[in-house]
């Protein structure tokens, strides 16, 4: 089924999570952690999660990569319900939708080669031939910034942003409509995390990718976001454009939230990489990313 260009990529409609605690010879008890969640993101924007650590936003971003399925409520891909405890899901719905975690090492297998990490996808989900795969592996480890050097190398023997950079790749290999973006850059640092902003920028804008980024760094929000969520406590307590919200935030959380936050200018970050980058291009020298720790 082929959506409509003016359907939402993503709509969840009062999505709730419980988790059940206890039992044996105890009492049990029901935790909810989401409760009753709608939000809704156009084509090629992004919406930004934020909140603090148990607010709920990294369970939410598990229901929206359909990773675990919601209590109650809807979820709906390019208007497509998805109903994982009925129907499962169709391989078509799960190309749609990607995740890109925290951290990048986890989610790669340390024995495989980068090439076959990133050709691995369309092994699984495309009748491509091994040359064609191996090809359009080949251009995408490019066009994410690292060199076809890299590609029959393993994981570990790259450095934090370019193991992100390499899950970014992988993340896209299949041509996804929706990437959630699980706190991508706040292991990484300051200067690596404006590169990965940057490429994640240059990829939505190339492949009109729709990004949900999860974050608790408000820094990187303003500067990726098209709209914001705020959750405290498995609850939305404010969702407006990310200008309103910065401008005038309404809910005392929020408040709250903003002021114990510490004021980090990724522009001025993203300014001095460039700078970096244009003298080492204009000496023919070329520096290696800086490990992150």
């Amino acid at each position: 089924m082929t959506a409509d260009q003016t359907t939402p990529v993503l709509e969840t409609r009062g999505i709730t999570r419980d988790y059940v605690s206890g039992g044996m010879f105890g009492g049990t008890r029901t935790v909810r952690a989401l409760k009753g969640i709608d939000l809704k993101v156009e084509r090629g924007k992004t919406l930004a999660v934020v909140g603090e650590s148990g607010c709920g936003k990294s369970t939410l971003a598990r229901i929206i990569a359909m990773i675990d399925s919601p209590t109650g409520g809807e979820l709906l891909i390019e208007g497509q319900k998805v109903e994982i405890a009925k129907r499962g899901i169709s391989p078509e719905l799960r190309r749609k939708v990607q995740i890109v975690f925290q951290n990048p090492y986890g989610s790669l297998n340390p024995r495989q080669k980068i090439g076959d990490v990133l050709a691995e996808p369309l092994k699984l989900n495309t009748n491509l031939p091994d040359s064609e795969r191996r090809d359009r592996a080949m251009k995408m480890l490019l066009k994410v910034g690292l060199k076809r050097e890299h590609f029959n190398r393993y994981p570990h023997m790259f450095s934090g942003g370019q193991r992100q950079r390499i899950a970014i790749a992988r993340a896209i290999m299949v041509q996804p409509a929706l990437l959630v973006l699980d706190e991508p850059v706040s292991a990484l640092d300051l200067s690596v995390q404006a590169q990965i902003l940057n490429l994640l920028q240059d990829l939505q804008d190339e492949f009109g990718l729709t990004y949900v980024f999860i974050s608790h760094d408000l820094s990187v929000v303003r500067h990726v976001a098209d709209d914001v969520m705020v959750m405290n406590f498995g609850e939305a307590v404010e969702y407006r454009s990310r200008d309103a919200i910065f401008a005038a935030p309404e809910h005392p959380y929020t408040r709250t939230l903003f002021a114990a936050t510490p004021r980090i200018n990724v522009d001025s970050i993203r300014e001095r990489v460039a700078r970096k980058a244009a003298a080492r291009r204009a000496t023919g020298h070329a520096t290696p990313e800086p490990v992150s720790t």
